[in-house]
């Protein structure tokens, strides 16, 4: 946690008569700021310092918690106006929808020196209600494959150019050794709407299917569903490590770096971590393609970002905004390069970033990130008609408790404790039940 001294509470100063007096200094404002505990916001927090150091009547007090409590706390709080937060990292799932109940404050009057246009254009677009933009990106992401190089080599395989999802599973058997430790598929199985889900959700895209049809009839317990999840629970249960329902994303970092995974599937993000040598031990054996297709290659595609945003209840407004633009600068962008190495930035928000020599030189997966998110369509055709738009959720209110709960449902099939069959009735079931509560299809 970034902390220093408060400045003084009180000064001499000279009264006319040539009398000593105690003055109060300027008050100082506090800020609490909500976070993630992913590598690039323990960044921030660290580096934040600098900006106490340049702003000393701004304090920051974090509240850095993991993905699934972060979502829960935060949208706790800006629904019941609470208050507690001045600034929230949130994703571009809740920015619109949030915007539009009127529970954020707009990124309005932003310095020329922000330079709003050097924004990569599909994240900015995701951040924008009504011709305004309500959240400035910290970092974006879309999806990506990572395997091993040397055990690939040494299993005398070679990653295509575009992997299917049928030859993913071949290499998978064929580099998994159990009893070394290595694995040869890391997938997120910690329950949760943006944790499995979000995978979950890109591969049932591929194989075919949907959550809802075009009249908001869900779409769950079908064949496309079935073919994806057997999938999923296959591949984690024979070549996945113990215990994977307690991973999410920074748990699969973590194994990847120890060398612990052949390959994962999952955020473009991942890659500046991977290809640090201080935070990998694989750092030079780290190979990367796209996402792999199923059936249907050409459904919705894979962007995340996630935005720090000022809830209308923080009464730190103007102070929020300075630490908001701050974070999410180019001249932050800047001192991380300086600190930790450009191949550590903050990836995927700013064009400017994937201009630099610099970066291009320390980040051999750039380019490819770059097309990746350029390209990203969320909210493309799902293989039937479809009345919602997101490639790893679906962007109704309603989602954040549906993804959840089935969430918990699909990782029932990691254990055993369920089938596959008897989790997409059940989840098919208690998803049919929130929609109709909420009226949707009537």
């Amino acid at each position: 946690m970034a902390q220093r001294l408060g400045v003084a509470t009180c000064a001499l100063g000279l009264l006319a008569g040539g009398i000593l007096v105690a003055q109060p200094a300027s008050a100082q404002t506090t800020l609490t700021i909500a976070t993630v505990n992913n590598g690039d916001m323990v960044v921030m927090q660290r580096l934040s310092a600098r900006f106490e150091q340049q702003h000393p009547d701004i304090k920051l007090r974090w509240v850095v918690l993991e993905e699934n409590v972060l979502r829960q706390r935060v949208t706790t709080d800006i629904a019941t106006k609470a208050g507690q937060f001045d600034i929230m990292t949130i994703g571009n799932y809740e920015v619109p929808i949030w915007a539009k109940q009127g529970w954020l404050s707009p990124m309005e009057n932003l310095p020329a020196s922000y330079d709003v246009n050097d924004l990569l254009k599909p994240v900015r677009d995701g951040l924008i209600y009504e011709n305004k933009l309500y959240g400035l990106p910290f970092y974006a992401e879309s999806g990506m494959t990572y395997y091993r190089t040397d055990l690939f080599q040494k299993a005398g395989i070679q990653m295509p150019e575009k992997p299917t999802y049928e030859q993913i599973r071949g290499f998978a058997d064929k580099i998994t050794d159990k009893p070394n430790q290595t694995y040869g598929m890391c997938l997120r199985g910690k329950p949760g709407w943006g944790e499995n889900m979000a995978y979950v959700t890109s591969l049932v895209n591929t194989f075919g299917g949907q959550w809802f049809d075009a009249k908001w009839q869900t779409r769950i317990d079908t064949p496309a569903w079935n073919q994806a999840i057997t999938y999923y629970s296959s591949i984690l249960r024979e070549d996945g490590p113990p215990g994977a329902t307690s991973n999410g994303f920074n748990e699969n970092l973590a194994l990847f770096a120890s060398g612990r995974c052949g390959m994962w599937i999952d955020s473009t993000v991942a890659a500046g971590l991977l290809y640090d040598p201080k935070q990998s031990q694989v750092s030079d054996k780290v190979g990367f393609a796209p996402m792999p297709v199923g059936s249907y290659a050409e459904g919705p595609t894979w962007l995340w970002s996630w935005n720090l945003g000022i809830p209308v209840s923080s009464k730190q407004q103007d102070a929020a905004k300075t630490f908001v633009t701050w974070a999410t600068s180019k001249e932050y962008i800047q001192l991380v390069a300086q600190e930790n190495g450009w191949v550590s930035v903050p990836p995927g928000t700013r064009q400017s970033t994937y201009d630099s020599p610099d970066y291009k030189k320390a980040a051999p997966f750039a380019d490819f990130v770059l097309r990746a998110i350029m390209s990203a369509n969320p909210s493309g055709s799902t293989r039937e008609p479809r009345p919602y738009s997101g490639a790893q959720f679906v962007t109704i209110p309603e989602f954040q408790g549906i993804g959840t709960q089935v969430g918990q449902t699909i990782a029932g099939t990691l254990t055993g404790q369920t089938s596959v069959d008897q989790a997409l009735k059940s989840a098919q079931s208690a998803t049919e039940r929130t929609m109709r509560q909420a009226g949707y299809g009537r």
